[in-house]
């Protein structure tokens, strides 16, 4: 992994402590090391971790998670499911003010559903809200939404962020969202200097009574590990999501820093390229697989975890175990690529390099396939490239990322088996994973994702790796950080600065 050298990371430390370090005094700011720049702050036009994190603080949904992962009303304060499930019912808060002083109606959430299902939007998740046929607004605090068939994973869609409302006014006269957030959520958007910082201020009439606590919030775009880690000692940035377990140590006699360990809900993984010669041929992803070991990776890169063997986060309700499958094997692996006849075609591992420990993933993997024969090379690249080119182009042959977790299993694996995602074809898979949006009955769910894992793990279109810790670091004096479950966006509502 490319480090920044140590002087070279202190003067950057410095040059951007001088103009922070005044805002991380002024009382009730929090300064947040964020790990690289949104491709965009429209939450309907992204599938981007980084974009959702930062606008959580803008915007609401009808219905979020709560602490557990449950979901609970937010801008709707009930809603009702017909017995065939196609007709679902919203009663809306009353006295909710968008921040650009627009009340809030159901106007806005036809709008941003309506925007989210035109084609021109060009949403990544438009395909989650295909179902609705119809949405009714019989006065301005009701909505209803007819659904042309059951759709078991829209509760779940409206409470991710995706599911943002968005002002009516606004969207009819084509506002840019993308730079310039408008939402009811508990901060207001101040400004965004690309590769630099994104400021908010506290929405003063946030409709949760009292919240949020902080008086504003800045993202500091800080790429370098070496320099998160600085600031968070000198007490220049007060939180950051990742620290890199290598850091640890670094921490453990500063009493002014806390580390909280947690397992996440991402899917740590090493997709793999299905379209191009020869990882088109199962022998191949066989062999990667098998050369890999798994645990290491997880215990190296990102300080531990829990193997996993397919598609779905591991601590997952709808997951199921399949890791004897592909155990580490690396005379097997050897085995299938002479079998393939894979021996001077060298490979790339592409990453991206504001995520300093998928990079290390990256390394030990590199490093593990070519001890079976094979000849591979790292490419690192911005987060922007990795976005345009390698999930949404399709650039690549690996690609070593973390998936977020979803509120429900279908966030997580509709499209595959199309050749949507990793070009993967499989109909079979493809056919269960739509019948199982259709079923509400758990069991009867489980029963046909558990098929649809099956041949995701037989026919590895990724290395599975697991899900692994994070090792969330802030100052002594913050109280009350939260990541919301399952979509690991940060939550500053109940956050205070003692």
């Amino acid at each position: 992994m490319k480090k920044v050298p140590r002087i070279a990371s202190l003067c950057i430390l410095f040059a951007f402590s001088a103009a922070s370090l005044v805002v991380a005094q002024t009382k009730g700011t929090l300064v947040f090391g964020l790990s690289g720049n949104p491709d965009t702050l429209d939450p309907q036009k992204t599938a981007g971790t980084l974009t959702f994190q930062v606008v959580k603080s803008f915007y609401d949904t009808l219905v979020e998670p709560n602490t557990d992962g449950t979901i609970v009303p937010a801008l709707a304060e009930s809603w009702t499911v017909s017995p065939d499930g196609l007709i679902w019912t919203f009663k809306l808060r009353r006295n909710v003010v968008f921040h650009n002083g627009q009340p809030f109606t159901s106007k806005d959430v036809r709008a941003s559903l309506e925007r989210i299902k035109d084609e021109a939007t060009a949403s990544p998740k438009r395909s989650e809200f295909a179902a609705i046929k119809e949405i009714r607004t019989p006065d301005a605090a009701t909505v209803v939404i007819v659904l042309s068939q059951p759709y078991a994973p829209l509760l779940a869609s409206l409470a991710s962020g995706w599911g943002a409302i968005l002002p009516s006014g606004l969207i009819a006269s084509g506002h840019n969202f993308g730079a310039e957030p408008v939402g009811t959520g508990p901060f207001k958007f101040e400004k965004w200097i690309r590769d630099n910082k994104i400021t908010m201020v506290r929405n003063d009439t946030y409709w949760m009574k009292g919240l949020p606590k902080l008086a504003k919030v800045e993202f500091q775009i800080i790429p370098e590990r070496a320099v998160q880690v600085q600031g968070l000692s000198a007490g220049v940035i007060d939180a950051v999501e990742f620290i890199d377990p290598e850091d640890l140590p670094l921490f453990s006699s500063n009493p002014k820093v806390s580390i909280k360990k947690e397992l996440t809900s991402l899917i740590m993984v090493m997709a793999m390229n299905c379209s191009r010669e020869p990882l088109n041929d199962l022998r191949v992803r066989q062999a990667v697989n098998y050369a890999i070991d798994k645990q290491v990776v997880l215990d190296v890169a990102y300080g531990g975890g829990k193997v996993g063997s397919t598609f779905l986060d591991t601590g997952n309700a709808y997951y199921t175990d399949f890791s004897y499958l592909y155990p580490y094997n690396p005379d097997k692996a050897r085995q299938l690529l002479k079998a393939a006849g894979v021996d001077t075609r060298e490979f790339t591992i592409t990453v991206p390099q504001n995520y300093p420990l998928h990079v290390k993933a990256a390394e030990l993997i590199q490093q593990m396939l070519e001890k079976v024969g094979m000849h591979v090379k790292l490419q690192l690249v911005d987060w922007s490239t990795w976005l345009s080119s390698v999930y949404n182009g399709g650039n690549y042959d690996f690609t070593v990322i973390g998936h977020t977790g979803k509120l429900d299993p279908d966030g997580t694996l509709a499209g595959y088996g199309t050749g949507k995602y990793v070009k993967w074809i499989n109909a079979t898979a493809a056919q269960k994973i739509k019948e199982a949006a259709a079923i509400s009955d758990f069991a009867a769910r489980k029963k046909l994702y558990t098929e649809v894992l099956e041949i995701m793990a037989k026919e590895v279109p990724f290395v599975y790796l697991g899900t692994s810790y994070r090792y969330v670091g802030t100052r002594s004096n913050v109280v009350d950080f939260r990541m919301t479950p399952n979509l690991d966006t940060f939550d500053f509502r109940w956050t205070e600065l003692k």
